[in-house]
């Protein structure tokens, strides 16, 4: 493949975990590879599109349990590509939305390996998707901020809050369930309303998906009771209440639903 050749390395975006929405080029790369270094959150079903005499190396990475550090793994995918292989470093969502691509990147271009991007569809995206909902709302939610709710052991959530206490925004936390209870007490701080309607989705797109539907001043106490073990996206903001609307005549301060695919 022009594209493709031995010796070079794809950086692909394996979408939210549902397999029909890994892009054509996403699905033609893995298809084409010799090797495939993977996340932790990357479906099992992306993972079945594989040759099966395709090698499948896990390097995920998932809170509190990394099973590779990321110079590791920078090097194994430079030692793949240095051997002759076409190698696919296969993330969750988006590679260049909180993927570490850039250390990856620059590890192979320092290599003189060829390397390139494949975008996927973020969490965010899949999940406003699942929901039936759009991320932003004319003349309510003009902005949309990403951010993660990550933190290395021991330290603080540093962010500027009263830049993403701003109403007119829809806030969505990647990794947000375990950080919840920090999200919302500093969005409140921050002068975001505990009534700003918050929706909770757990695996995204996957036949599992959980979606709990909260209020800021009651998410922390929804974190904690309302979900499992997955990875969690939060969606803060008024662009949530159209789609809450729906299921409710109106979304009082203690109001809650819990909605299972």
């Amino acid at each position: 493949m022009s594209d493709f050749p031995k010796g070079s390395v794809w950086l692909v975006g394996a979408g939210p975990g549902d397999p029909e929405l890994l892009t054509r080029k996403a699905e033609r790369l893995i298809l084409t590879a010799d090797i495939i270094f993977y996340d932790a959150l990357v479906g099992p079903e992306v993972l079945a599109l594989a040759l099966q005499n395709l090698r499948l190396v896990p390097v995920g990475k998932r809170s509190g349990r990394h099973s590779k550090d990321q110079r590791t793994i920078d090097q194994m995918i430079v030692d793949a590509a240095l051997a002759g292989q076409r190698v696919v470093r296969l993330k969750g969502g988006d590679p260049a939305i909180f993927g570490r691509a850039t250390e990856e990147l620059e590890a192979c271009r320092t290599a003189g390996i060829t390397v390139q991007i494949c975008p996927g569809i973020t969490a965010a995206s899949g999940a406003a998707a699942s929901l039936g909902a759009s991320l932003t709302l004319r003349g309510m939610a003009r902005k949309l901020t990403l951010i993660t709710a990550h933190a290395k052991r021991g330290e603080a959530l540093d962010l500027d809050w009263d830049a993403l206490a701003d109403a007119h925004a829809t806030l969505a936390v990647y990794m947000g369930k375990a950080a919840a209870g920090t999200v919302s007490r500093q969005l409140i701080a921050a002068g975001r309303r505990p009534d700003t309607p918050v929706a909770l989705v757990e695996n995204a797109t996957l036949p599992n998906e959980r979606q709990f539907f909260t209020t800021l001043g009651l998410l922390p106490i929804a974190s904690k009771t309302a979900l499992g073990d997955g990875p969690a996206l939060l969606l803060i903001g008024e662009a949530m209440r159209q789609r809450l609307a729906s299921n409710r005549d109106a979304l009082g301060a203690d109001s809650t639903q819990l909605v299972s695919k």
